[in-house]
């Protein structure tokens, strides 16, 4: 009788850990002329009544789809319900870089995001839709998203987050489709310049965004997330930088995307030095 008890009380908690609720919403793309797919995550929460809730951004890396940070870091589900947010991992195409390509009319990510997915996400879920409660982040190319959309629209998040970003797109000429979303580096420097990450940091006034990114000492983009660390700190725009042992692997993000959404709470909850 007792192991029976045991049991259900076993089995009863693991089901309130666990009780996040995971939609698939489908968004249709004015810009795009497409549709696309979207992972929701609600916490337990969410049916309260009266309830309204933050909003964290997840961007996947190459290759992958809008369930990739599902499949890479399965602990996201807990973290809608610790920390008391809707989570949104978007479908960036495998290699967008989360930007409006000026050569092809179907890779319009960022319009798709800034404009067409935060406004469905707002009117489809109980938001709080001011950007003192959106935050975004991603691994890989999804890091270099994050950055890019949040130095760009500061007014749609007000924290932002990378791990193991390509946060310098410059020495990677013919990687990951770049030339095919902004054409041959040699014939379009000028495109490339103005689309990077590292470029980016005069549109910040180290006030209206706060801002965490970390990299693997052993990560092919490590080079450059120094690089950007120092020019910030040129600058003097307050940020966090953090480099730990690892490389460009789900083991690191699985461990990354636990602090960053640690600062997202604090940053929520308005306790974020």
């Amino acid at each position: 009788m007792k192991k029976i008890i045991g049991l259900v009380v076993f089995y009863f908690i693991v089901i309130t850990v666990s009780a996040s609720n995971i939609d698939t919403l489908t968004v249709y793309s004015k810009s795009m002329n497409k549709e696309i797919k979207n992972i929701v995550i609600t916490p337990d929460s969410y049916t309260k009544k009266g309830a309204a809730f933050s909003v964290v951004y997840l961007l996947h890396g190459a290759g992958g789809d809008h369930k990739a940070w599902i499949g890479k870091a399965p602990s996201i589900k807990e973290y809608a319900d610790k920390y008391n947010v809707i989570i949104v991992c978007p479908d960036g195409e495998k290699t967008s870089w989360y930007f409006d390509s000026p050569i092809d009319e179907t890779m319009q990510y960022e319009t798709y995001i800034t404009k067409e997915l935060v406004s469905e996400i707002d009117k489809s879920y109980k938001t709080l839709p001011t950007n003192k409660n959106r935050a975004i982040s991603g691994y890989s190319i999804g890091g270099h998203g994050a950055l890019y959309l949040a130095f760009k629209h500061p007014d749609i998040w007000g924290a932002t987050a990378s791990m193991s970003g390509g946060v310098d797109i410059r020495p990677f000429p013919l990687s990951w489709d770049i030339s095919k979303r902004l054409g041959v580096y040699a014939e379009n420097p000028q495109v490339w310049e103005s689309n990077t990450v590292i470029n980016l940091v005069y549109l910040l006034n180290g006030k209206n965004l706060k801002i965490l990114f970390d990299c693997g000492v052993d990560d092919f983009f490590y080079d450059a997330n120094v690089r950007l660390h120092k020019k910030l700190l040129e600058r003097n725009i307050p940020h966090d930088y953090t480099e730990r042992p690892g490389g460009h692997t789900n083991i690191y993000w699985r461990n990354s995307i636990d602090y960053q959404m640690l600062f997202f709470n604090k940053y929520f909850n308005k306790t974020l030095e």
